[in-house]
């Protein structure tokens, strides 16, 4: 630790630096670089990239099961006709949620700690988001179809139920994906420039330079990229509330106990933000350590994570607790029997599982220790994703398996299928994310330069109050990265 940080933490009005040690500017650029510039992965990487894509191999192959044979290959029955693949829906667009957080809301409300793990949790966005859009087209059971969905003019006048919430969750879903892969290409294309112009094969400068559009870097290239930087902030930041909103619909609009609850759309995004702050912290961590960027992910970012991880988690074990309260409340014996059920039925272990891991495991981040120790914070992010799958799963499989008629109560055991079908979901996910640290900068330079102390923007004896980013003067080269200026 350096000798500002030691200052620091032993100065309980000051906060500690968001970039340790007295790197230059060009230091952080060859840091950050480096790791895809390099002319082999590490021997970690090719372990894990290999296992990862075993397992989306084995969902494609799933899929292919799947198509040929028929849904029937799952443990589905009436009434239980949601199983595996809304609950992993569900978990999947959750997990998509942090990254569009950290980088839109955070960044209009100028936080700068951001800049070190805006990249990364945008790229863990893009890839939840295309795990999650995997089950909705496959649950349909004629997935051939699926071209039904949308409003085109056809022969046959059929078009879809614009009343149904599913078809909102195709809207939605689309949309958000398309501004979260758009806020993440547009913060990278400064660092992309920076790629090419390091780039040592024609093919990379080839690659690299179509991907940065000709950036050079001039002042009217960062103020045309500002503006659209702060208008995809301000467009993502409604989506990041309303998408899982939206989602939550798809059970709060019908009227089956345990669904029709008012209290699902904001307990569903703060659920989300809960689980996804989970699975950026879950890749994080081990990432910091094998690359060694310390200096850069301190144990501020940490700390703060594991802050919103805590206040997410009180609002979730709050909603569980009014939802219990409301059941009891209204009088409704239908209600108060499916919440009694989840407690103390035959999925009583889902639903235990859940609590502990959602409700019990977060509160040890009330302690300092526990937010700066690496390997605690690795250990509760993991309960916690495990728990917000469960949280899913109970929600999905308690309510449909007792109903208003016992006649029409049924169980639900997951087949190997499905079981599968799951991991190879993950397989999917990491695939590509292992693929993105590999050939894109997972820290974005230009930011993270920022907010170096010799970059004058961590001013103050109490905090920085120098100048954000959005508003670095354009003339320092070394500052901002991705190629020569054009004159003025």
């Amino acid at each position: 630790m350096s000798r500002a940080a030691v200052q620091t933490s032993e100065d309980p009005i000051r906060r500690a630096p968001l970039v340790l040690g007295d790197d230059s500017f060009a230091a952080i650029t060859e840091k950050v670089a480096s790791i895809v510039e390099r002319p082999r992965p590490p021997l970690w990487w090719t372990v894990s990239f290999a296992v990862s894509l075993g397992f989306a191999v084995i969902l494609l192959a799933m899929l292919a099961y799947l198509f040929t044979t028929g849904v029937g290959v799952w443990g589905l029955s009436i009434p239980v006709a949601w199983g595996f693949d809304i609950t992993n829906f569900v978990f999947w667009v959750g997990i998509g949620h942090a990254g569009t957080l950290i980088s839109a809301i955070l960044f209009l409300l100028r936080q700068k700690w951001r800049t070190s793990i805006n990249r990364f949790a945008e790229g863990m966005t893009i890839f939840a988001v295309i795990c999650a859009g995997l089950f909705p087209a496959i649950h349909t059971g004629r997935p051939w179809f699926d071209y039904w969905l949308f409003p085109y003019p056809n022969q046959m006048q059929m078009w879809p139920n614009f009343r149904s919430p599913l078809m909102w969750d195709v809207f939605a879903v689309s949309t958000y994906f398309t501004v979260s892969l758009l806020f993440w290409y547009v913060g990278m294309i400064p660092d992309l420039a920076t790629l090419r112009d390091r780039a040592r094969t024609r093919l990379r400068q080839i690659v690299y330079g179509v991907l940065a559009l000709g950036w050079r870097g001039s002042a009217r290239h960062w103020h045309r990229y500002e503006r659209v930087y702060l208008l995809l902030a301000a467009l993502a930041t409604p989506l990041v509330l309303s998408v899982h909103s939206v989602v939550s619909f798809d059970f709060a609009v019908s009227q089956l106990p345990g669904w029709h609850a008012t209290i699902f759309p904001p307990y569903f995004v703060a659920g989300a933000i809960f689980s996804g702050f989970a699975m950026v912290l879950t890749l994080l961590i081990p990432i910091r350590q094998a690359f060694h960027l310390e200096n850069l992910i301190t144990e501020r970012h940490l700390d703060n994570m594991a802050k919103v991880l805590l206040a997410t988690g009180l609002m979730v074990g709050y909603a569980y607790g009014i939802e219990f309260f409301t059941a009891w409340y209204s009088g409704n014996h239908f209600e108060a029997f499916t919440f009694y059920n989840r407690a103390l039925g035959p999925f009583s272990w889902a639903y235990w599982i859940m609590v502990f891991c959602n409700v019990v495991v977060p509160q040890m981040f009330w302690f300092s220790k526990a937010r700066t120790t690496p390997w605690l914070i690795l250990v509760g992010s993991l309960l916690v994703n495990v728990g917000m799958w469960f949280e899913r799963f109970v929600i999905v499989v308690t309510s449909l398996s007792r109903d208003f008629l016992p006649a029409n109560w049924g169980t639900y055991s997951p087949t190997w299928v499905e079981v599968f079908t799951l991991l190879g979901s993950f397989g999917l996910f990491f695939t590509l994310f292992l693929l993105f640290i590999r050939f894109l900068p997972m820290i974005a330079m230009a930011e993270v330069k920022s907010v170096v102390p010799r970059a004058g923007l961590e001013r103050g004896p109490h905090r920085g109050h120098g100048q954000y980013w959005g508003e670095i003067p354009h003339q320092h080269d070394e500052i901002l990265g991705g190629g020569n200026h054009e004159p003025r």
